[in-house]
């Protein structure tokens, strides 16, 4: 088990930047694939980018592609999604989760822990 803990999420203009940042406790952190979600009110949570263990692999929700960067750390911990060119649509709830078994080359896996979230809202 994996322990999640979100932060970096705020307030932005539209066509504006944030980089949120989730910690990870426990020393299995380099055997998971890592991810971001998100949830608007009313709408489901969606899938926005994933990473392999490594680092070596990502992918993109078709939304995001082109403005969002997922990166990790595996000496800190810590994985990141940096957020370029915000808008309004973007306004979520941000989630990191981890998987023991995801693949950014098929899209496909299971999110078995969820951190509580950060909330980022984009104002026009």
């Amino acid at each position: 088990q994996v322990q999640l803990v979100e932060s970096g999420g705020g307030l932005v203009q539209a066509g504006g930047s944030l980089r949120l940042s989730c910690a990870a406790s426990g020393r299995t952190f380099r055997s998971y694939a890592m991810g971001w979600f998100r949830q608007a009110p009313g709408k489901e949570r969606e899938f926005v980018a994933g990473i392999s263990w490594s680092g070596g692999s990502t992918y993109y929700a078709d939304s995001v592609k082109g403005r969002f960067t997922i990166s990790r750390d595996n000496a800190k911990n810590t994985v990141y999604l940096q957020m370029n060119s915000l808008k309004p649509e973007d306004t979520a709830v941000y989630y990191c989760a981890a998987s023991p078994n995801y693949s950014p080359l098929s899209n496909s896996g299971t999110w078995v822990d969820w951190g509580q979230g950060t909330q980022v809202t984009v104002s026009s």
